[in-house]
């Protein structure tokens, strides 16, 4: 809330209050992409607060990456003109004496943009990385921060929709990679850990990263908006009631006509793996590919289920149709 304290025309004090501040002004900002470059750097920060008008940021780091390699690297932490309070100190661990020394934000930030340069940038909800980053730049040299960017987040929210939240370090704990620990470059380190297991879990379940990148653009296909097209249902068929879901990319005909299969003989489609599901049908890469890592999540939650006594069935897409065509 922002408050506004002033003199009426009486003489007398009055004070407004309003939930709304003018939104900061950067023309020229990056855009967001859906994207697997060959070179790119993940960047992070660490600053006293969330809002670039009153905070400041206390450290910076780039790593740059090619080809799967990090082939650059760039850090350094930034002394802020007001101290760093406790808070602030016990979460990152960055103290007032660690930064005594360190370069002035608009000797950093500079330093900063010209490692950068002109490439992709990726990082975790790197939004407000980048926000941060433009608004001090701006401030303190009049450069647009003008690098188009990659949202780590994005893809995870995407692709780990049965995740309690979507936080870096969730994330991490997750795919089982170095933990995030609220400092920069070690942030960037997990940061392109996680980005890349969700760039193969991207093309486990779409067959290929180019699909991925189309679910983006297009209206999500939802279980729920394909209804049969028939009453005329043979109750005895094993599809007659069952629960189906799919997974990957199949080979002979689109998610959404094979759903339409499903209702059509009395059956009934879900987006996700649950309890109550039935079948969970695989296009044929997918379940051609049996290590771990090569697995859905879907897959790997009816698996799970299936431990636990859930009778589920992972059928491939060949075994799919000789189901619904041959009976």
């Amino acid at each position: 809330m922002f408050i506004s304290i002033g003199i009426d025309e009486n003489g007398k004090p009055f004070v407004t209050t309003s939930d709304k501040s003018e939104k900061p002004s950067r023309p020229n900002k990056g855009h967001s992409l859906i994207a697997v470059p060959d070179t790119y750097t993940v960047i992070d920060i660490e600053t006293t607060g969330l809002d670039s008008r009153y905070c400041e940021i206390i450290e910076l780091s780039a790593l740059r990456y090619s080809n799967g390699s990090l082939v650059d690297s760039f850090t350094t932490l930034v002394k802020p003109t007001e101290p760093i309070d406790s808070f602030i100190t016990e979460l990152t661990g960055i103290t007032n004496d660690l930064v005594a020394d360190a370069p002035a934000i608009s000797d950093a930030i500079k330093s900063f943009y010209d490692f950068v340069g002109s490439d992709i940038l990726v990082g975790y909800n790197v939004n407000f990385d980048i926000n941060f980053i433009y608004d001090v730049l701006q401030d303190a040299h009049s450069i647009d921060f003008t690098n188009s960017f990659i949202d780590v987040m994005r893809f995870a929210r995407k692709l780990l929709p049965e995740l309690k939240n979507h936080k870096l370090e969730t994330v991490a704990a997750h795919y089982k990679v170095s933990s995030p620990a609220h400092r920069s470059y070690a942030d960037c380190e997990a940061c392109n850990a996680c980005y890349q297991a969700l760039l193969s879990d991207a093309i486990s379940q779409y067959g290929d990263f180019d699909s991925f990148k189309a679910s983006y653009s297009s209206r999500q296909l939802h279980a729920k908006d394909i209804t049969a097209t028939t009453d005329n249902f043979d109750t005895s068929h094993p599809l007659y009631g069952k629960l189906c879901v799919f997974t990957g990319t199949l080979e002979k005909m689109q998610r959404k006509d094979a759903m339409q299969l499903v209702v059509n003989l009395g059956g009934q489609c879900g987006d996700n793996v649950t309890a109550k599901t039935n079948y969970l049908i695989l296009g044929n890469n997918d379940f051609c590919s049996l290590i771990k890592d090569g697995k859905s999540n879907k897959q790997k939650k009816a698996e799970s289920l299936i431990l636990k006594g859930k009778d589920i069935q992972i059928l491939s897409e060949n075994v799919f149709y000789d189901l619904v065509l041959n009976q």
